[in-house]
């Protein structure tokens, strides 16, 4: 499952009840999450974040000669704790789901397929021209309205990529404003009505670059599949299953960038206050 949050600006086991069950289910929520590929995916999660906090210092405080902005961002994106986080949040939700069919799928041929070319699409849209080139022609398919964008299409309604990533861009840009409001950068003038209201005012923004943002990567990262891999996997979506491991991937994330923001956007002040001072 594909989910991008803005910075500013990606199916219970039946077994017995009791310490055993609760051990063994922990245990199969790992493998779940490992099958997935999701420690490599925030591996490259944590580069995307390192490249945002530098292009935020270039607008915000280009000048940083004793590198105190670089030193505050590692430690931000400290790989193991976004891990940690996404982790806890994302066992939280499927520990009392079955998530036998989930993990039949991501432990097949089939389903480790799709985490390869998922991360590979994520690796390579760290390079611009990769990302730019992807959003071309993922335009041109919806222009001729492809067999193939009629079932991103659904994969993506299935999903809800659109709108859970929305919500996520939203939550993670007004957690960076209250970041930067509990640093004193605003000196207690921006109120939580004048947060919300600048948040709000970037919905329409926010829905865009994601709508553009999903259907490329997906356009780029399922295009050696065929249309019919992509049905087995909607259809998996549409099970119970399928709709818990959504909820779960979106738990799991949207809590660990409204982390990432609120310490980003604190980061943030306090560079603004010092610089000021």
């Amino acid at each position: 499952m594909t989910l991008r949050f803005s910075l500013l600006g990606a199916v219970a086991i039946s077994v017995a009840s009791g310490v055993a069950f609760a051990q063994s289910g922990a245990d199969d929520v790992d493998r779940l999450f490992d099958a997935m590929g999701m420690p490599e995916i925030l591996q490259i999660m944590q580069q995307e974040g390192l490249v945002h906090a530098d292009e935020l210092a270039a607008d915000l405080f280009p000048s940083d000669p004793a590198g105190r902005w670089d030193r505050m961002v590692a430690d931000i994106y400290n790989v193991d704790r976004m891990e940690a986080r996404v982790r806890m949040d994302f066992a939280a939700v499927l520990e009392d789901e079955d998530i036998t069919p989930l993990l039949a799928f991501f432990e097949s041929d089939l389903g480790a397929e799709f985490v390869s070319l998922e991360i590979s699409a994520r690796a390579a849209f760290l390079d611009p021209e990769v990302e730019a080139a992807a959003i071309e022609a993922a335009a041109i398919a919806a222009m001729d309205e492809t067999d193939r964008h009629e079932v991103l299409t659904r994969f993506i309604e299935v999903n809800d990529l659109i709108e859970s990533n929305v919500v996520g861009g939203l939550n993670s840009n007004y957690a960076f404003y209250v970041g930067m409001v509990d640093s004193g950068a605003f000196g207690g003038e921006l109120t939580e009505s004048d947060i919300l209201s600048d948040v709000w005012g970037q919905e329409q923004e926010v829905r865009a670059s994601t709508t553009e943002w999903v259907y490329s990567f997906l356009g780029l990262a399922y295009q050696p599949l065929s249309d019919a891999d992509i049905e087995t996997y909607i259809a998996l979506s549409e099970t119970d299953a399928g709709q818990a491991l959504n909820r779960a991937l979106f738990a799991g994330f949207d809590g660990m960038f409204i982390d990432l923001s609120r310490a980003l956007g604190f980061a943030a002040g306090d560079m603004m206050t010092g610089a000021d001072l």
